[in-house]
């Protein structure tokens, strides 16, 4: 597990909390995206289960455009050039190792983005994708969606590698013996 990540200002605690929360959350899943993608094959990374359904690839391209959408340009007030469908249009010629490049980089985009949000930053209202929410809600609402389509990519990977990827565990608990009177 990364170290917390240090707020690059002082604020209050809560909006700390939070902020620090946002980033963990960021990290552990865009670990685990790498994980799955390198285990992979560009044919595996751009297949459907069906026609409704997402591939790891379009998942990918849509985590990077929603991410770029609401937290670098929605927060970090930079002009918003998301073309959302063709996020879903792919079919396949990105390979992999692009896929990943692509992802960190967005991520760290949103990580900076994130180091200067200040608490005023999270209570201000932003019109996001025709939605008018505060900051919190926006990033929230990110990294919920971000876990919800890591969870994706996650059943994916194992349902094509038929193994178990190892990314939770339950800690040790000691078992206490209980004893009863009766």
């Amino acid at each position: 597990m990364p170290a917390t990540r240090k707020p690059r200002r002082k604020q209050d605690p809560l909006t700390n909390l939070f902020l620090s929360e946002a980033h963990g959350t960021f990290d552990r899943y865009e670990r685990r995206i790498a994980k799955c993608l390198s285990q992979l094959s560009d044919e595996q990374i751009w297949w459907r289960p069906n026609a409704a359904s997402n591939s790891v690839g379009n998942l990918v391209l849509h985590l990077c455009g929603n991410v770029r959408q609401w937290i670098i340009s929605g927060i970090g007030q930079t002009p918003d050039v998301r073309e959302r469908d063709k996020e879903f249009a792919r079919r396949d010629g990105v390979p992999k190792a692009k896929l990943l490049a692509q992802l960190r980089v967005t991520m760290r985009e949103a990580n900076r983005v994130l180091d200067r949000v200040s608490t005023e930053d999270l209570g201000r209202k932003y019109s996001i994708q025709g939605f008018r929410l505060s900051g919190l809600n926006a990033v929230s609402h990110v990294y919920e969606h971000f876990s919800h389509h890591a969870g994706q990519i996650i059943y994916i990977t194992k349902m094509k590698r038929g193994k178990d990827l190892h990314f939770t565990h339950l800690p040790l608990i000691k078992k206490r013996k209980y004893h009863s009177n009766a």
